[in-house]
């Protein structure tokens, strides 16, 4: 079915094949979390990054590269810029992972959607409404019953994804304000490649080199480089038009409950009572803050 036919009922059709294609998207962050944890294991977190991110670069520069080569000297510098606020979340969120569970990292990752109108202020946006500040409200109690353990102590991990989160929401900011003065396509790869670049300059600095690649690394690579990285993002790029932004939020809001479930599936990570009702309050929370 032609996605471009301009009927009433081929809008309503663009509309479900672009949240399909969403939820699809989201279903392959989900899991994303679960086999970077395996990976761990056996690779560095900065090489892990730097290698992610270098062969999506790589991916996205062939596909992309008459626009890229037309433009990209104009959008180096902020690229850069977005760039490390970017790698400083997935650093975070990566190193994080050694510490803390698939499940936990899902959802305290997905933080970062409740933060944007908050970190927004510091670029002159509008602050957060009453509905927001509920979901704040909701996600921040459901965050002490995940993560909080029976005298009160986080985890380092969760301390890091927590960061990560923040550092995430931030990247969303800074795109949303500076994305439309350009190419976003050529922003979003040059923006990879520096992920890439710190990631691999931090795995030279403080990881030793990986002599082989284990067959956990291989299948974390192969999902998350092209089809997480790569693919994700020219999908959301594009399906994105078909669909409100609301939609998109609360469809985005599945992916720690998908990270949950391959957690739960892959890992046999089990959550508590408390904190399955802590995931509930984050997942309610961000719908709360969107449809707001």
């Amino acid at each position: 079915m032609e996605l471009e036919t301009g009927t009433a009922a081929g809008g309503v059709s663009r509309r479900i094949v672009a949240d399909l294609s969403l939820l699809f998207v989201t279903l392959i962050w989900g899991t994303t979390f679960v086999v970077v944890k395996n990976a761990l294991a056996d690779i560095g977190p900065f090489w892990f990054v730097g290698i992610r991110f270098g062969l999506a670069f790589l991916f996205l520069a062939v596909l992309y590269h008459r626009r890229l080569l037309a433009a990209w000297r104009s959008h180096a510098r902020l690229a850069g810029l977005i760039g490390l606020v970017l790698f400083g979340g997935f650093a975070l969120q990566t190193i994080g992972l050694e510490y803390t569970t698939a499940a936990n990292s899902g959802f305290i990752t997905g933080l970062s959607v409740i933060l944007v109108p908050v970190i927004g202020r510091f670029w002159g946006q509008k602050g957060p409404g009453p509905a927001t500040v509920a979901g704040i409200i909701s996600a921040v109690l459901g965050l002490g019953l995940l993560t909080l353990s029976s005298d009160f102590r986080f985890n380092v991990g969760d301390v890091l994804t927590l960061l990560a989160a923040v550092a995430f929401g931030a990247h969303i900011v800074m795109v949303g304000q500076y994305a439309p003065r350009g190419d976003a396509v050529v922003l979003a790869i040059l923006q990879i490649g520096a992920v890439a670049a710190a990631g691999l300059a931090g795995g030279f600095a403080f990881e030793p080199v990986p002599a082989v690649f284990s067959r956990k690394v291989w299948v974390a690579l192969a999902v998350t480089a092209i089809p997480a990285t790569a693919v994700a993002l020219v999908v959301q790029n594009t399906m994105q038009r078909f669909t409100t932004a609301t939609r998109t939020a609360i469809i985005f809001a599945m992916e720690p409950v998908f990270a949950g479930l391959a957690a739960y599936l892959l890992l046999g990570e089990i959550l508590t009572v408390k904190q399955i009702i802590g995931c509930v309050l984050i997942v309610a929370g961000m719908i709360i803050s969107e449809l707001g």
